[in-house]
């Protein structure tokens, strides 16, 4: 089949990442496998999986982005999916409206996945407009239940899966660990203490520096890690960070790696790995991700990432908010080998067979 992926760009963060592996898996598979975006640095590891590009300005909150309305409805009719995959709401817009002016027996099979428990408004409702939909995490199909009143079963839900080829378990790269000895030699023999996540104010890197200030003075060794990058946007909350880290004195303590596209070796580096969103996160790839390779997470008890480490590595989870807690489980984790497992539902391989099934019933109810 021919499936066309929609999103806003082609950066950084989950979707994002998911998209391009989702992408090549439908080539290994077969398929023909298409992604409408604005462009960003990930369109050349989508092309070099064998995808193609479209590239549309499909980001822009603003009400010119509706002038693509036209020219994706052209695009549509020349490429002729089987299947179109919406994972936001602004392209979301542009794609249902290029869709209904279709003739109703050339309109493609259309599916939207919930990334995200969205703010319940009429914006937000075109995502519940197919009536094929995707839910993430149990709360997410909690979610769409509660705000839009859809029938049970147009939800599908598919967890995230995690790429095992790309994250196993091992030593990071011997190479690769005298790299970055060399760039950060301050790193070398101490205990790691890794904080992934772009840098925006709800993932909870301040949190993060507030549990590392309890930490440090239990251990000498204990280092803390802050790798994600902060868009044009979130510069000023780069800068607080900073600032919150000298007030806190972990200058020393604290490193800031900016964006890194080898985020699987620093899994493998760390010796826990935390995840502190100060609201219910839909899934958080990082949790799995760092199990995959066999590094402790530590996390809330609440929303989807919950749920992920419910299943997969039940020790990590520490009551919300609850920083203390927090900083005593990571110290306790952090000079074990616990045995961790990750479930054949948060694994890719599930989730591209389950998402090729609503794929299958989407055309045949189309």
């Amino acid at each position: 089949m021919k499936v066309l992926q929609v999103l806003p760009a082609l950066n950084g963060g989950g979707v994002e990442r998911g998209t391009v592996e989702f992408a090549r898996e439908l080539v290994k598979r077969g398929h023909e496998s298409l992604v409408l975006s604005s462009g960003g640095r990930l369109v050349d590891q989508l092309t070099a999986g064998g995808s193609r590009h479209l590239t549309r300005p499909v980001h822009r909150k603003a009400l010119a982005s509706f002038g693509q309305i036209l020219p994706v409805r052209r695009l549509l009719k020349e490429m002729r999916p089987d299947v179109i995959h919406v994972r936001s709401r602004l392209p979301a817009w542009i794609i249902w409206l290029a869709w209904r002016g279709l003739p109703e027996s050339d309109r493609p099979a259309l599916v939207s996945t919930f990334h995200g428990m969205y703010s319940v408004n009429a914006y937000s409702a075109v995502m519940a407009k197919p009536h094929h939909l995707i839910a993430i995490s149990q709360c997410v199909r909690r979610y769409i239940l509660d705000s839009y009143g859809v029938s049970p079963d147009r939800i599908t839900v598919i967890q995230r899966g995690v790429d095992t080829e790309a994250f196993h378990a091992g030593p990071p790269d011997p190479a690769w660990r005298q790299a970055l000895y060399a760039e950060y030699p301050h790193l070398q023999g101490k205990t790691l203490v890794l904080m992934p996540g772009r840098l925006t104010r709800w993932k909870g890197q301040e949190a993060f520096l507030e549990m590392m200030a309890r930490l440090v003075d239990k251990s000498d060794r204990i280092h803390g890690v802050i790798v994600g990058g902060a868009e044009a946007s979130k510069l000023g909350y780069l800068a607080e960070l900073e600032a919150k880290a000298q007030q806190l004195g972990l200058t020393d303590r604290v490193t800031f790696t900016g964006h890194r596209s080898d985020i699987a070796q620093f899994y493998r580096l760390a010796d826990v790995v935390c995840h502190m969103s100060s609201k219910p996160e839909p899934f958080g790839r990082t949790l799995t991700e760092a199990l995959a390779v066999g590094t402790p997470v530590v996390a809330f008890d609440r929303g989807g990432a919950a749920e992920s480490l419910s299943a997969c590595f039940p020790d990590g989870l520490v009551p919300p908010d609850d920083l203390d807690r927090f900083a005593e489980n990571v110290l306790a984790l952090a000079d074990r080998h616990p045995e961790i497992r990750i479930l054949p539902e948060f694994r890719l391989e599930h989730q591209v067979e389950a998402t090729l099934a609503v794929y299958r019933r989407a055309i045949a109810g189309a």
